[in-house]
Protein backbone atom coordinates (compact mmCIF):
# COMPACT_ATOMS: atom_id res chain seq x y z
CA UNK A 1 0.00 0.00 0.00
CA UNK A 2 1.10 3.24 -0.70
CA UNK A 3 2.23 5.29 2.19
CA UNK A 4 0.66 8.47 3.16
CA UNK A 5 2.08 12.27 2.63
CA UNK A 6 1.72 15.79 4.21
CA UNK A 7 -0.43 17.91 1.77
CA UNK A 8 -1.13 21.92 2.06
CA UNK A 9 -4.74 22.66 1.71
CA UNK A 10 -6.03 26.68 1.09
CA UNK A 11 -8.65 28.18 3.18
CA UNK A 12 -10.84 30.94 3.16
CA UNK A 13 -9.43 33.11 5.93
CA UNK A 14 -10.70 32.14 9.60
CA UNK A 15 -12.13 28.53 8.14
CA UNK A 16 -9.32 26.60 8.87
CA UNK A 17 -10.45 25.02 12.01
CA UNK A 18 -13.52 24.20 10.62
CA UNK A 19 -12.16 22.77 7.21
CA UNK A 20 -10.48 20.56 9.75
CA UNK A 21 -13.43 19.62 11.60
CA UNK A 22 -15.51 18.94 8.87
CA UNK A 23 -12.66 16.81 6.78
CA UNK A 24 -12.34 14.57 10.21
CA UNK A 25 -16.15 13.95 10.30
CA UNK A 26 -16.34 12.48 6.44
CA UNK A 27 -13.27 10.17 7.38
CA UNK A 28 -14.93 8.99 10.63
CA UNK A 29 -18.14 8.88 8.52
CA UNK A 30 -17.21 6.91 5.59
CA UNK A 31 -14.57 5.23 7.58
CA UNK A 32 -11.58 6.82 5.20
CA UNK A 33 -9.29 6.60 7.96
CA UNK A 34 -6.84 4.47 5.87
CA UNK A 35 -6.58 7.36 3.53
CA UNK A 36 -6.91 10.41 5.19
CA UNK A 37 -4.60 9.75 8.12
CA UNK A 38 -4.31 12.98 10.08
CA UNK A 39 -5.67 16.48 9.43
CA UNK A 40 -3.58 19.72 11.52
CA UNK A 41 -4.12 23.71 11.95
CA UNK A 42 -0.39 24.40 12.59
CA UNK A 43 -0.66 26.59 15.58
CA UNK A 44 1.63 27.97 18.15
CA UNK A 45 1.25 28.98 22.16
CA UNK A 46 2.44 33.01 22.80
CA UNK A 47 2.68 34.19 26.41
CA UNK A 48 1.73 38.14 26.65
CA UNK A 49 4.08 39.77 28.60
CA UNK A 50 1.72 42.32 30.32
CA UNK A 51 -0.72 40.05 31.95
CA UNK A 52 0.90 36.20 31.62
CA UNK A 53 -1.91 35.42 29.05
CA UNK A 54 -1.21 32.64 26.45
CA UNK A 55 -2.92 32.75 23.44
CA UNK A 56 -2.72 30.56 20.44
CA UNK A 57 -2.12 31.83 16.92
CA UNK A 58 -2.36 30.22 13.71
CA UNK A 59 1.21 29.81 12.35
CA UNK A 60 0.09 29.82 8.44
CA UNK A 61 -3.37 31.44 8.40
CA UNK A 62 -5.73 29.94 5.71
CA UNK A 63 -4.11 26.64 5.38
CA UNK A 64 -4.40 23.02 6.81
CA UNK A 65 -2.05 20.23 6.57
CA UNK A 66 -2.77 16.50 5.95
CA UNK A 67 -1.67 14.07 6.26
CA UNK A 68 -3.04 11.54 3.22
CA UNK A 69 -2.87 8.87 0.34
CA UNK A 70 -4.27 10.79 -2.61
CA UNK A 71 -6.95 8.84 -4.58
CA UNK A 72 -10.07 9.77 -6.00
CA UNK A 73 -11.98 9.32 -2.68
CA UNK A 74 -9.83 10.95 -0.66
CA UNK A 75 -8.99 14.16 -3.31
CA UNK A 76 -12.98 14.48 -3.16
CA UNK A 77 -13.45 14.89 0.35
CA UNK A 78 -10.96 17.88 0.39
CA UNK A 79 -12.17 19.54 -2.82
CA UNK A 80 -15.83 19.21 -1.47
CA UNK A 81 -15.14 20.39 1.72
CA UNK A 82 -16.66 24.04 2.86
CA UNK A 83 -14.34 26.95 3.28
CA UNK A 84 -11.97 24.59 1.16
CA UNK A 85 -10.35 26.32 -2.15
CA UNK A 86 -7.82 23.26 -3.30
CA UNK A 87 -4.41 22.13 -2.63
CA UNK A 88 -1.35 24.02 -2.77
CA UNK A 89 0.41 23.27 -6.01
CA UNK A 90 0.50 23.81 -9.49
CA UNK A 91 -2.77 24.33 -11.15
CA UNK A 92 -4.08 23.01 -7.08
CA UNK A 93 -3.18 19.90 -7.76
CA UNK A 94 -1.94 17.98 -4.40
CA UNK A 95 1.81 18.42 -4.61
CA UNK A 96 3.32 16.73 -1.41
CA UNK A 97 5.72 18.20 1.09
CA UNK A 98 9.39 17.58 1.21
CA UNK A 99 10.94 15.98 4.12
CA UNK A 100 12.44 18.99 4.78
CA UNK A 101 9.74 21.01 5.39
CA UNK A 102 7.71 18.35 7.39
CA UNK A 103 11.07 18.25 9.90
CA UNK A 104 10.77 22.23 9.74
CA UNK A 105 6.63 21.93 10.83
CA UNK A 106 6.68 19.24 13.00
CA UNK A 107 10.20 18.47 14.19
CA UNK A 108 10.20 15.12 13.02
CA UNK A 109 12.52 13.31 10.95
CA UNK A 110 10.97 11.63 7.63
CA UNK A 111 13.52 8.66 6.71
CA UNK A 112 12.61 6.41 3.80
CA UNK A 113 10.82 3.64 4.52
CA UNK A 114 13.01 0.70 4.59
CA UNK A 115 12.79 -2.54 2.82
CA UNK A 116 14.50 -5.58 4.43
CA UNK A 117 15.05 -8.66 2.37
CA UNK A 118 15.39 -10.97 5.34
CA UNK A 119 14.00 -11.93 8.39
CA UNK A 120 14.32 -13.42 11.47
CA UNK A 121 16.35 -16.55 11.67
CA UNK A 122 17.85 -15.95 8.08
CA UNK A 123 21.57 -16.05 7.30
CA UNK A 124 23.17 -12.69 6.22
CA UNK A 125 26.15 -11.38 5.02
CA UNK A 126 27.81 -8.48 7.06
CA UNK A 127 29.78 -5.77 5.17
CA UNK A 128 31.00 -2.21 5.86
CA UNK A 129 32.47 -2.92 9.57
CA UNK A 130 34.94 -4.84 11.77
CA UNK A 131 32.80 -8.05 10.87
CA UNK A 132 33.08 -7.54 7.14
CA UNK A 133 32.29 -10.68 5.37
CA UNK A 134 31.02 -12.41 8.74
CA UNK A 135 27.85 -14.61 8.47
CA UNK A 136 25.57 -14.36 11.25
CA UNK A 137 21.85 -15.10 11.78
CA UNK A 138 19.09 -12.37 12.49
CA UNK A 139 17.48 -12.11 15.66
CA UNK A 140 15.78 -9.30 15.28
CA UNK A 141 14.84 -6.54 13.37
CA UNK A 142 13.97 -2.85 14.45
CA UNK A 143 12.51 -0.73 11.41
CA UNK A 144 12.36 2.31 13.41
CA UNK A 145 15.72 2.19 15.16
CA UNK A 146 16.95 0.97 11.37
CA UNK A 147 19.09 -2.08 13.33
CA UNK A 148 19.09 -5.35 12.84
CA UNK A 149 20.04 -7.95 16.08
CA UNK A 150 22.84 -10.30 14.56
CA UNK A 151 24.34 -13.65 16.13
CA UNK A 152 27.66 -13.95 14.37
CA UNK A 153 30.27 -17.02 15.43
CA UNK A 154 33.53 -15.69 16.53
CA UNK A 155 36.24 -17.46 17.65
CA UNK A 156 34.06 -20.50 18.66
CA UNK A 157 31.39 -18.38 20.54
CA UNK A 158 28.19 -16.80 19.23
CA UNK A 159 28.62 -13.16 19.51
CA UNK A 160 25.44 -10.63 19.57
CA UNK A 161 25.90 -7.86 16.91
CA UNK A 162 23.26 -4.90 16.50
CA UNK A 163 24.18 -3.31 13.51
CA UNK A 164 22.84 -0.81 11.07
CA UNK A 165 20.21 -2.22 8.47
CA UNK A 166 22.16 -1.30 5.43
CA UNK A 167 24.96 -3.46 6.89
CA UNK A 168 23.49 -6.66 5.97
CA UNK A 169 21.94 -8.46 3.97
CA UNK A 170 20.94 -11.56 3.10
CA UNK A 171 23.20 -14.88 1.98
CA UNK A 172 21.81 -17.21 -0.74
CA UNK A 173 21.37 -20.47 0.64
Amino acid sequence: MEEAKWYVIHTYSGYENKVAQNIEKVVENRKLHDLIREVRVPTQTEERASDGKKTETKTYPTYVLIKMIVTDDSWYVVRNTRGCTGFVGPASEPTPLSDEEVKKLFGIDVAPTVKVDFSVGDKVLISGNSMDGSIGVVQNINLEERTVDVLVSMFGRETPATLPINQVRAVDE
